[in-house]
This record gives C-alpha cells, structure tokens and sequence, in this order.
C-alpha cells in the first residue's frame, strides 16, 4: 500500500522533508546476548540503506544493554555501508575526553568517506567521575574543547622538552577529517540548548524528551518553537541560513489491523510510564521520569490516520528532516517493518524522495 499524498492538503507551515532517518539504541536481550545485537544492528542500517532512508542513528547509553560506544559500530557498520550518514544521538560531553573523542570521530569518519554525523549534548549526571564544576558547566567546556579539535585547531605548543615533540611544534588531533565539523549536531531538549547550538554554529537536532517548556504547551508546539529560537539565533549570529534541523519522532504506521493493535499498545505505554516503555529482556530498571520532563507522542493507526497527524504537528512541520524513533525493546524484523511501512506508505506524502 503506497500512498502518494497527504489526506489534507499540506499546511502552508509544513516544510517538505528533504531527509528521512531514524534512531535505534542497538539493544540486546539476555538471551541472544550483545553480539548478536550488534549484528543485528548493522543489518538494520543496510536495510535501511536499501529502503532509501539518508540517515541511521544510534542511541549512547551507558551501563545497560545497549550501545554505549557507537564509533567502533559506525566504523563497522560503514564497511557495510555506501550512501546512509551514520550519526550518534546523543553524546553526552560530561562523560568525554574530548581529544580523544576528536581523535577517534576523525578516524571513524575517514574510515566511511565522510558519513560521519554526531548529536552532542551538554545535559548530564556525573557518573564518570567528579570534577569541580556543575556537570552542565563542565559539559559545555569539554564540547568547546572537542569542536576546536575537529576543526583543526591548535591544541598545545611544546613549549619545553619531554613533551615528546620538538619544541615549537604545535599539535593538532590526527587524523584529521576536514568537513567533519560542519556534520556536528546540538541534541536540543530545550530552547536554551538550541540556541547555544546556534552561536556555535553546529546544527541541530530535536529528540523526544523536553524540558523548561511553558506551561499547557505540547511537545510539537515547544519543538517548533525551539527550532523557529535556533533559526533566527543562527541568522543573527551568522548572517546566513541555517542548516537543516532534524526532529526525531515516534511514528508508528498500521498496515494491518495486528499491527495497529501492537502500536496502541506502545502507546498506551509510553503515556503511562513514559521513557521506561518498551525495554529489552535484562535491561536495568529505569528511574523514574524527572519532574517537569515532557516525552514526544506516539502518532499510530492507520497510513491516513498517521499522516493527519504528523501534518497537524507543529514540530514534525517545522523540520526539514525526520528521525523515525523506534521503540527501545522491538527486535530486527520489527524494526525492518516498521522502516519500511514509513517509507512506503507515509514518507512519500511527507515530500520525501529515497535516496538512490
């Protein structure tokens, strides 16, 4: 079933999407374990390849069964690869040596022909050992830190002996990829963060968690609102126009009536118990929900039914590129399905055009 055009015309707000993506966490059970989650990874990105899709990401999470170190993944997954950018949502700085994450992006990106595309952000818990500082101030040092490394800059002059290098030599991170940094990307979950985003000249990208939104504002009306706040801080600060803006979103489409009972069932959920829904077997316990934190909706049912709705979202409307979330705790083949429903059946409608 192919669908070639919204039910309703397109608001005049909504802005064909010139990319589609989406977002796994490469999880693993107990029972296959974390090899077989990793191989399942990679096959997911060649399918997604293969369906069209411009953009894979995958999910950073530490301590649980998921990926928690996505550039040897993207390294492989690459080799696999020719055409989909492989992008990490998100990073958190707080947790980085951001030499040696400069390092090792560069040499991931290099590996897989500049395919290269990382969210960072600078929200964080100090688990990887305390500093002096707030974790969120402390996070934003080492990303300004990090982004000066990829773009080449000079990180230190010898200026004495021992310091294994001559002295007057000044050292830049090898190797070195040179459009890596215009590839780098604010995960935004607020409107100050995309707006740091602007003024340091990455682009960015809009998950499914919120915070500091106004009171009775849904999440689709602070997400536009977040990217409007990126777009005139980025055409203020740097008199140009801003980059695509990307909004990860969980749209579930129904191509059988089986199907559309699983999706509510997701639904329902993830309304009730928010970012713990949907966790593979053996994953830790989540905590609980930080107070004032706003996840995004579940747009499901059927192939007409989700494109009303996407339509009629002010976030997914204001994005160029849309970020297909899939669910933490689906397996392979349910995740090959649910990128292919996407494509075929809702993606087209949208504007979208898969890549050759």
């Amino acid at each position: 079933m192919t669908i070639a055009a919204p039910v309703n015309p397109q608001p005049a707000s909504f802005r064909p999407k010139q990319r589609l993506g989406f977002n796994t966490r490469v999880s693993f059970n107990d029972e296959a374990g974390p090899a077989q989650g990793l191989r399942d990874g990679i096959e997911l990105f060649k399918e997604a390849e293969r369906l069209g899709y411009q953009s894979g990401w995958a999910y950073q999470r530490h301590f649980d069964h998921y990926l928690s170190s996505p550039l040897p993944f993207f390294a492989a997954a690459g080799q696999h690869t020719k055409r989909i950018n492989l992008g990490s949502a998100v990073i958190p700085m707080r947790y980085q040596d951001p030499i040696l994450l400069a390092e090792a992006a560069g040499t991931t990106d290099l590996l897989i022909d500049g395919r290269l595309e990382l969210a960072i952000s600078t929200g964080a818990n100090a688990v990887f050992g305390a500093v002096d500082t707030d974790a969120r101030t402390e996070a934003k040092r080492r990303q300004a830190r990090f982004l000066s490394a990829i773009a080449g800059e000079v990180l230190h002059t010898v200026v004495s002996p021992g310091q294994g290098a001559p002295q007057g030599a000044e050292l830049r991170v090898t190797p070195h990829s040179p459009t890596l940094r215009s590839r780098i990307r604010q995960g935004s979950a607020s409107l100050s963060s995309a707006v740091q985003a602007a003024e340091l000249g990455i682009g960015l990208i809009s998950g499914t968690v919120q915070h500091d939104q106004a009171e009775g504002e849904t999440f689709g009306q602070y997400q536009a609102r977040i990217i409007e706040a990126f777009r005139a801080t980025w055409r203020r600060t740097w008199e140009t126009e801003p980059p695509p803006v990307a909004v990860a979103a969980s749209i579930l489409v129904g191509t059988t009536g089986e199907l559309r009972e699983k999706y509510a069932a997701y639904d329902l959920e993830r309304r009730t118990i928010g970012i713990a829904a949907s966790r593979p077997k053996g994953a830790l316990a989540p905590a609980s929900q930080p107070a004032g934190v706003q996840i995004s909706p579940v747009f499901q049912g059927t192939p007409d039914q989700v494109i009303e709705a996407v339509f009629n979202d002010p976030g997914i409307a204001a994005a160029d590129e849309v970020v297909l979330f899939l669910p933490p705790g689906f397996g392979l083949a349910e995740n090959i399905r649910l990128l292919t429903d996407l494509a075929e059946t809702v993606a087209p409608g949208l504007g979208w055009s898969p890549a050759s």
